[in-house]
């Protein structure tokens, strides 16, 4: 791909990354070392009950020296009242946290994010919302995913869910990146392959989406010193274009197989991958339809990106002509002409979301003629997503998208 010749390179990333099966062994240890002595784990009733390698590093952390709570409320798309709730909890139990460990997907991840603002000052969090000038310093969080594909142990942002909105909103700043990010691919074997599909999807999007975004050279930061997300650069587009080809390669077999060693290393990296792309570079109009449509079905996140990202980029294929012809290769088109290639990669990519078992339309997934107008205004509504938009009229791309999407149409498909 050809990037804009000064446009200015940025990453970040949590301070430590741990990428390896059985990293979540180093979890206590580097926590002493830190000087942290008071953890608050944040997770759900699931793991809490079910989960060994966590009662394994409750029991380290205690070995250590380090005193343990642990709120296990998390919830699927967690909301601002919950992160209210448990932030009034926490504060109730007298001695406040040190350092924070989420423990389970990326609504826990997100909900341990919200409460690493807010314990510290027992503000609401929606008081927090929209800007970074908090009371307080967000306490050091380490992440811990159990699926592969979040990427919410590497992002500035946590989204949840708030009341009476029909989309999300989001806490952001580059100081709720987690301290530490740890990877541990064997946390995901437990995984149903229904939960693999969508957590796969979902890192198949980061990447793509980021891949095609607004170069940095344009994106519109304001007037932020430090913003959260600031564009594609060439350094995140390494990032993405490796975890599209490992998701790709791999994501089928990791859903068919699940105890395929191989293929749940290639998805813990593509989505890690992914993430460090995304992280910086930032997403568009995949996330912020599939937030809008998840308004209107409450449906999971996963299976909303997976549905809208064929038809998204199909809206790209003239402005991003070469990366969706690299993409279409990574996905095992063959050929030499790039425009052709390009229109087969959201061909291919709805194929595999099909072969998941998840929908390939809106039709399919539910959503009525009659629904199409609010998912176009909530969607654009999302303007934080909607500003990224590489394409000519976000307002006219955005309808296209979704109009497309309830038909089913993409132009590279050969229709008998």
């Amino acid at each position: 791909m050809t990037l804009i010749s000064d446009n200015p390179i940025t990453l970040c990333t949590p301070s430590r990354v741990l990428c390896a099966d059985g990293a979540r062994q180093r979890i206590a240890p580097l926590c002493k070392s830190l000087g942290w002595r008071q953890a608050l784990v944040v997770t759900d009733h699931w793991f809490q009950q079910n989960s060994p390698p966590l009662a394994e590093l409750i029991a380290a952390l205690q070995a250590q020296g380090i005193t343990v709570r642990v709120f296990d409320g998390g919830e699927p798309d967690p909301s601002t009242t919950l992160a209210d709730q448990a932030t009034a909890w926490v504060r109730e139990q007298g001695a406040l946290p040190d350092h924070v460990i989420a423990w389970g997907g990326g609504s826990n991840i997100d909900l341990a994010k919200a409460l690493c603002v807010t314990i510290p000052c027992g503000r609401p969090v929606s008081e927090l919302v929209g800007h970074t000038d908090w009371p307080a310093p967000p306490l050091p969080l380490v992440a811990v995913p159990t699926t592969a594909g979040t990427g919410s142990e590497i992002t500035p942002g946590a989204i949840l869910v708030q009341p009476g909105s029909a989309t999300k909103v989001a806490l952001m700043a580059n100081a709720l990146r987690p301290a530490v990010a740890v990877i541990d691919p064997e946390l995901t074997w437990s995984c149903p392959p229904r939960v693999t599909a969508d957590a796969g999807l979902d890192a198949l999007t980061h990447a793509i989406e980021s891949w095609l975004t607004q170069d940095a050279a344009v994106f519109d930061n304001g007037d932020d010193a430090d913003p959260g997300y600031s564009g594609r650069n060439e350094v995140t587009v390494l990032f993405a274009r490796h975890a599209t080809a490992l998701a790709f390669s791999h994501l089928v077999t990791a859903f068919e197989q699940p105890r395929d060693r191989v293929a749940r290393n290639a998805m813990a990296r593509a989505s890690l991958y992914a993430a460090m792309s995304y992280a910086t570079a930032g997403l568009n109009a995949v996330h912020g339809l599939a937030y809008a449509l998840a308004g209107l079905t409450h449906a999971s996140h996963g299976s909303t990106n997976a549905v809208m990202l064929p038809y998204v980029m199909d809206a790209l294929v003239e402005v991003r002509r070469g990366e969706m012809a690299d993409i279409a290769r990574l996905a095992g088109a063959q050929g030499d002409d790039p425009a052709a290639l390009a229109r087969q990669a959201p061909v291919l990519t709805r194929a595999l979301v099909q072969r998941l078992g998840l929908a390939g339309d809106l039709v399919t997934f539910g959503v009525t003629e009659a629904q199409l107008p609010q998912l176009i205004a909530d969607g654009l509504s999302v303007t934080r997503l909607a500003k990224a938009w590489p394409g000519a009229s976000v307002d006219e791309d955005y309808t296209r998208i979704v109009r497309h999407a309830y038909l089913g149409k993409l132009s590279g498909e050969t229709r008998q």
